[in-house]
């Protein structure tokens, strides 16, 4: 089980759980915000098949490749196009073995999955959130109505900004989550960005996860 502890600011992390045994804990647990409701409206949009990440799509490379960043923790997240600007909260895995969401009560919140890399490192980073909650849409409600293009921009301790373009955004069903498709390393720095979606019931709310990716294209 990856630890849920933070790592430090000074750049010295906590050592992380290897992606296999991360994605193993997260093709379980990423069932995942469990207190979506999925009972609003007609539900949360979902992605268009057309938005499917494309994996043969080369990577930022050359002289507009950014240097992949130092760890800072992630302290907000802002996705213009659905006008999502929200904290984001360290989490880690609850004793169930779940990675942590959230709290349900605060709908503009964010969490950072600590387990792996921070947002700008080499290496993929997790951002997920609720689509919902007892009140209505949460932070990340309009998730599945990304394009490809769109920017994602984490904000860090160290007061650099990530920005991470899009180059895919799929649904998965849960019980067939592709963990190391997901997880797994480019070799370069990339970001998830996570929450519940496809089809709902009251017996077993959501069946799927919404995924993002999206790669850095730019500090600031």
């Amino acid at each position: 089980m990856p630890s849920s502890q933070p790592a430090d600011e000074q750049g010295t992390q906590k050592k992380r759980a290897p992606w296999g045994v991360i994605a193993l804990v997260l093709l379980t647990g990423l069932a995942l915000i469990r207190n979506g409701t999925g009972e609003f409206d007609t539900g949360p949009p979902q992605p268009a098949s057309a938005a499917a990440a494309d994996l043969r799509s080369p990577s930022t490379t050359g002289a507009t490749a950014p240097k992949p960043l130092p760890f800072s923790a992630a302290s907000r997240v802002e996705i213009p196009a659905i006008q999502v600007d929200a904290p984001v909260t360290p989490v880690g895995v609850d004793p169930d073995g779940w990675v942590e969401a959230p709290p349900p009560e605060d709908p503009n919140l964010a969490g950072w999955f600590t387990g792996g890399v921070s947002p700008g490192e080499k290496g993929t980073a997790v951002i997920d959130g609720h689509v919902d909650n007892q009140q209505g849409p949460a932070v990340f409600y309009g998730l599945g109505s990304l394009k490809k293009g769109n920017h994602v921009q984490v904000l860090r301790k160290d007061q650099k900004t990530a920005v991470f373009e899009i180059y895919g955004i799929q649904v998965f069903e849960k019980a067939n989550f592709p963990g190391n498709r997901v997880y797994g390393s480019t070799g370069a720095p990339e970001l998830r960005v996570i929450t519940c979606g496809g089809g709902f019931s009251k017996q077993n709310g959501y069946d799927g996860n919404v995924v993002v990716f999206a790669r850095l294209v730019e500090v600031r």
